[in-house]
């Protein structure tokens, strides 16, 4: 009773709270976002938002090192490569946008390549872990960590959904950097990406039929509206533009809840999903947007702050790689919507409507909360003895 007593005392409660605030935040603009459409929207974000909770509370029942024994985490990496191939089997895989991403089971959709992001952090950690502190020259553990985000990385870029895929990178670059591997091989891997990067802007500027060859049509058209918003502002550079008219005319305190003119007009694309920030940037303004972006600075502080403390490097690499995962996901997200960042579909974490993504994003910082709990306790312990 005394063990379960500390365990719940060393909660991260900072965390729920904020949670809670984040929650609240997109509700409220899911349910502004969808007020000329489908409300019930909401009213799903929710269940989604309740069953997260549920799952989360159940991660913080189990010790996490107890993943690092037998082969579960390879059962579990299995199980999501499986599934990631399942979706893009056409009759079982549903297409929304040109992307086969999801399995409908009755009245629900499940999107496999959110479970991945989890099942990745895990296996990466365990390999990790027991490496810290010895040189990264180790060619052959290298050479395993890519192979083994290699894969669904792939699998998730022919579905085709690229921006997933460039969060398993961030993910793998996080807990790389976090695992002790030399910032020269994480420079020479950044400089690789911004090679291939550039490559593929010269082949747009060229107009070179390779491009073609390379990237689907729809990826060349987010390419033309990153580099030139104006050349097409009915067509592919719709979403950029609305976007940033509905941010621009939110001003300092905005338009007023259901208030904005973007969102209620039905302007904006994907307002109660991919472009949620524009909603809440025009209708809560300057003032509503740096709060929530205060919330996901807190969030972030906390997680660090529980990386920093784990006590022991398994925990660490977990929690650096939730932290890699949501610091990326917010900066694409947001990023694309004021023009900084080309338009890859992510959604912005614990604010766009999704099932799947909201169960699996808290889970994720049910982990993250479960490593600093037990820290917490195993430091007691360590103190009183």
């Amino acid at each position: 009773m005394m063990k379960k007593k500390l365990r719940l005392k060393y909660i991260d409660f900072a965390i729920i709270f904020i949670f809670i605030l984040l929650a609240a935040i997109s509700i409220v603009s899911i349910l502004s976002a969808t007020y000329t459409g489908d409300q019930l929207f909401y009213e799903k974000q929710i269940i989604w938002y309740i069953v997260g909770f549920l799952c989360m509370f159940c991660v913080l029942l189990f010790d996490y090192k107890i993943l690092t024994q037998g082969r579960v985490l390879w059962v579990l990496y299995g199980i999501g490569i499986f599934l990631n191939l399942l979706v893009m089997i056409p009759g079982i895989g549903e297409k929304v946008n040109g992307a086969q991403l999801w399995i409908r089971i009755g009245a629900f959709s499940l999107q496999p390549s959110e479970l991945m992001k989890i099942f990745v952090i895990l296996i990466l950690a365990k390999i990790i872990a027991p490496k810290k502190g010895e040189p990264w020259q180790d060619l052959h553990t290298l050479g395993k960590i890519l192979l083994i985000a290699g894969l669904p990385f792939i699998i998730i870029l022919l579905q085709p959904d690229l921006g997933t895929s460039l969060i398993l990178l961030a993910i793998v670059a996080s807990m790389l950097l976090v695992g002790g591997l030399d910032w020269k091989w994480l420079a020479g891997g950044l400089a690789v990406i911004a090679l291939i990067v550039g490559a593929i802007v010269l082949l747009y500027i060229l107009d070179s039929p390779l491009l073609h060859v390379l990237l689907a049509d729809h990826q060349i058209e987010r390419i033309q509206t990153f580099l030139d918003p104006a050349s097409d502002p009915t067509g592919a550079g719709y979403q950029a533009t609305q976007a940033k008219i509905a941010i621009g005319s939110g001003m300092l305190w905005g338009k007023g809840f259901q208030q904005g003119t973007q969102a209620q007009g039905n302007w904006i694309p994907e307002p109660h999903n991919d472009f949620i920030f524009a909603v809440i940037a025009e209708e809560f303004g300057f003032v509503g947007s740096s709060i929530l972006l205060l919330c996901y600075l807190a969030l972030l502080y906390r997680l660090i702050k529980i990386a920093l403390t784990a006590s022991n490097q398994f925990g660490v690499c977990i929690v650096s790689g939730v932290i890699g995962m949501f610091a990326f996901q917010i900066f694409q997200n947001i990023g694309m919507a004021i023009g900084l960042m080309p338009i890859t579909g992510i959604p912005l974490p614990f604010i766009s409507y999704g099932g799947t993504s909201i169960v699996t994003q808290l889970a994720a910082v049910g982990l993250a909360i479960n490593v600093g709990m037990r820290s917490k306790e195993e430091q007691l312990q360590f103190t009183i003895y």
